[in-house]
């Protein structure tokens, strides 16, 4: 990106569907890396329909990640990122150092909010099941986005998907 190129904005409003949810964590992403957000936290139950292990969101990732960043991980279980995104497990070994991952096990699947957060932006699918919910760059939607996450982050629950395996 040139140093005056500013990236393309992201979505305000309403979105519906798992193809419009797929591509708005992948632009997500994306400009996550070309603005330099310094902080991200994603969550959702198990991130099965997300596209973490997709070539481009790790290019992404890696292109965000420099630069004393951080990115929070928030699942109920992270079983099926281990088993469907191992380019996302290998890229979560290797920048371990500024990610945190936290497990709610006992939480009920629905409840565990699905969403990306930033201090810039924000996104919140009110349904996961439909993949509908909403995005957008209001104060007041990005504070009470992070003060939920909060609540869930402190409260409800404990490290979790470690960045190595130890074995025997």
């Amino acid at each position: 990106m040139e140093p005056n190129d500013q990236p393309a904005p992201l979505l305000e409003g309403r979105f519906e569907g798992r193809n419009d949810f797929i591509q708005l964590v992948r632009d997500a992403l994306g400009v996550a890396a070309q603005a330099g957000w310094r902080e991200l936290i994603l969550s959702d139950s198990n991130f099965y329909d997300w596209p973490l292990g997709e070539r481009a969101v790790i290019d992404s990732l890696n292109a965000w990640a420099r630069g004393g960043r951080q990115l929070t991980l928030l699942a109920k279980s992270y079983d099926e990122v281990v088993r469907r995104h191992p380019r996302f497990v290998a890229w979560r070994a290797t920048w371990g150092h500024i990610i945190q991952c936290r497990a709610c096990p006992n939480a009920d699947a629905l409840d565990v909010p699905s969403m990306i957060w930033s201090s810039d932006w924000v996104m919140q699918r009110l349904d996961p099941v439909r993949s509908v919910g909403v995005a957008g760059t209001e104060a007041g939607r990005r504070v009470a986005a992070r003060e939920l996450l909060r609540e869930w982050i402190e409260n409800k629950s404990a490290p979790g998907f470690a960045s190595t395996t130890l074995g025997l």
